[in-house]
């Protein structure tokens, strides 16, 4: 352990879409001195583009060209990129354009690869856009999904993370009314237990997790609603009776809160936007989103390539450099269990 916090972190950052704001904010981001404190940055990407951008901003930033990520020496003021591809003119900004999104993927693999060799600790991934990975002929829906077949990784989990607010999803992009009926006690006992296990795996030797209620008031006893008796309520229990910590289920108006001030860990937050609204009022830029299953930590911002703004110098990095605190922050956690 000694040596490994002694080492820098060194995150892999993948460029995004070069047609949206990705090499944007991630130049944005490291404008800040506080990421090259115990950390290096290698960014995974087309020069040319973040030649451009540099320009573009007006960043007093330089470019580094290495050939790999264990060549990185972590100087602020120099950007250091490994070439993923090589192209003599750059996707037409803030549009949908295969050629983008070719080398958004080529970016990304290569980065995965950098993970195996153990050349990177961390991928920080910057947004693509899903229409054009699929009309440069890839099939991934995705990052997650990408990541997770490329790493062959068989389970892997969503974990929402803004100041000391963590949050698992239990369903995701489903329909509120499908993401209801798809609860049941063993669904929810598991991703209980898969909460737990990956906050122990992040370094918390004793995390106490939360589950929210699904109904106002955790159902007031079944008068507004019987999911927490008939569903929430034994799931908690067989978790505890399992030797797991767990409460609730809590009224979501206000576990999340609790949790922000420390009494628990994480929460499992039962649908896509009962999690998301209330991380996203907190700090809607600062949401990191981390995959956990891969055999590294992943980041990313919560927000899509925005081409609406793309190319005007005007894309908020908040997010980017949360993402990058995350993802060293974490790894850092992680490696300290190990």
């Amino acid at each position: 352990m000694d040596q490994l916090t002694m080492r820098p972190i060194r995150v892999g950052i993948t460029m995004g879409d070069p047609a949206g704001i990705g090499p944007e904010i991630i130049i944005k981001a490291l404008t800040d001195h506080s990421h090259y404190d115990g950390m290096i940055p290698v960014i995974y990407g087309d020069p040319l583009v973040f030649n451009e951008t540099l320009a573009r901003i007006k960043s007093p930033l330089q470019l580094r060209v290495i050939e790999d990520a264990l060549s990185a020496k972590g100087h602020y003021g120099t950007l250091e990129i490994i070439p993923t591809s090589n192209v003599e003119s750059t996707p037409k900004l803030g549009e949908v354009n295969p050629k983008a999104g070719d080398m958004a993927v080529k970016a990304i693999t290569t980065a995965i690869q950098s993970a195996l060799h153990g050349e990177i600790d961390a991928i920080n991934t910057a947004p693509i856009n899903k229409e054009a990975v699929r009309k440069a002929g890839y099939h991934y829906p995705g990052h997650t999904e990408m990541l997770a077949e490329l790493f062959s990784a068989h389970h892997v989990v969503t974990m929402f993370v803004v100041g000391n607010l963590r949050v698992f999803f239990l369903t995701r992009h489903h329909p509120l009314k499908d993401a209801i009926r798809l609860l049941t006690i063993e669904q929810v006992y598991d991703g209980i237990q898969q909460a737990i296990k990956y906050l122990v795996e992040l370094g918390f030797a004793q995390p106490v997790l939360a589950v929210a209620a699904l109904n106002p008031h955790a159902g007031e006893n079944g008068l507004i609603g019987t999911e927490e008796q008939e569903i929430l309520i034994p799931a908690i229990k067989k978790a505890q009776q399992d030797g797991l910590s767990v409460e609730g289920p809590i009224p979501a108006d206000a576990v999340f809160y609790q949790a922000r001030m420390g009494r628990y860990h994480g929460v499992l937050s039962l649908y896509h936007d009962q999690g998301h609204i209330a991380t996203k009022t907190l700090d809607f830029n600062g949401t990191v989103s981390v995959t956990l299953g891969l055999p590294v930590i992943r980041t990313s911002v919560d927000h899509g390539t925005a081409f609406d703004i793309a190319g005007q110098g005007i894309a908020d990095a908040h997010g980017q450099s949360e993402a990058l605190r995350v993802a060293k922050e974490l790894t850092l956690l992680k490696q300290s269990r190990n």
